[in-house]
Parts: structure tokens; sequence; C-alpha cells
């Protein structure tokens, strides 16, 4: 009874280190691969996803998706630029104000930036952003780090939206959780099929 405890113990322990390792890989490879797509030039709108804020200032991830944004929106004059995200618990603001405001400092005019700030994950990000886009044939871009964009991308043309994905860096610091925790999205996204 014992052994046959320490076995389902043991088979359980070696089968979370594989699964975890096939996260890793799985993301990693993925999150390179975002970075072989060609991005249109010429994109009518560009969808900038939130990360999370300190009080009311970008996290490190959150800054990179904003830094990709504005060098994206400077050689694309004509683009909208659709901010992304609600506000949270701990935020003074919401994560579209911020990222609205971080953009300006960065440049880009403010008539070009439309605030999406009822979201809370990436699947009302993609709803609520398309409420937004008068044309469902228009060309998009998604931004946001390299390890999300494989669900971004899928989530949003479950919802029609005609995009391509523009990778920001993920900080070496957050890889391990962030790419274990997106693969548990993928399979919840696939579960509630919104993939």
């Amino acid at each position: 009874m014992v052994m046959s405890f320490l076995k389902i113990v043991t088979y359980t322990i070696i089968i979370g280190i594989v699964s975890y390792l096939f996260c890793i890989v799985f993301i990693g490879v993925n999150s390179f691969m975002q970075y072989k797509h060609k991005v249109p030039k010429d994109a009518e709108y560009v969808i900038v996803l939130g990360a999370g804020l300190k009080k009311d200032k970008p996290t490190r991830a959150l800054r990179y998706r904003i830094e990709t944004t504005a060098k994206y929106a400077k050689e694309n004059n004509s683009a909208k630029i659709i901010v992304s995200g609600g506000k949270g618990n701990d935020e003074l603001i919401s994560e579209a104000e911020c990222m609205k405001r971080e953009l300006i400092k960065l440049g880009i005019g403010e008539e070009r930036i439309i605030k999406e700030d009822l979201s809370t994950n990436t699947f009302e990000n993609m709803k609520f952003s398309k409420q937004l886009i008068n044309n469902d044939k228009a060309k998009g871009i998604v931004v946001t780090n390299d390890y999300h964009l494989f669900r971004s991308l899928k989530l949003a043309k479950k919802q029609g939206l005609n995009v391509v994905g523009l990778p920001a860096r993920t900080p070496k610091v957050i890889i391990p959780t962030a790419y274990f925790r997106e693969c548990l999205s993928i399979l919840k996204a696939a579960y509630y099929k919104q993939i």
C-alpha cells in the first residue's frame, strides 16, 4: 500500500516536471517564431495589450510593449493605437490610461490613441478592442511580449480580427513563471473554446 502511494507520488512529480519542461519549450519556440513573421508597414491599427502596473507606472514587461508600439507608430504615422487594459485592484489608473500617457511622452499624438479600459484579461482585450474597429477587413497588429503573442493572436482571430503579431521583449526575470502561466492559459482558452 505504501509502495503504491510512493509510486503515484513519484509519477505525479515526474509528469509535473515533464509538463513544465514541455511548457517552457513550447512557449519558447513560439516566442522565437514570432520574430520571424513579417509585420506590415501599412497597418490601420495597433492593439497594445496591458501588463499590470506598479501603482500608476508600467512594469518592465509593459514598458517593452509601449516602446515597441511607439517605434512602430513613428514608422507608420497613419495607424491608430488602441491601448487595451482595465484597472486592477492595486492600480491607481487603468493600464490603458498608463499606456496612453507613456506613448504621448514618447512622441505619439494623443489624437491617434484610443482607450479600451474595461478589459481584465486577454480574451476581453480582443473582444472589447474589436468593438472599436469599424472595418473587419482592416489590417491590424497586436503588440505584446513575445511569450504572450501566440495565444493573443489566436484569441484575436477568433474574434474575426485581421491581425499579425509584433513581439516586444520579455524581461528575463519573469520568463520561468510567465512561460508556465502562459501554457496554463492556453489550455484554459482551449477548454473554453476561445481559441
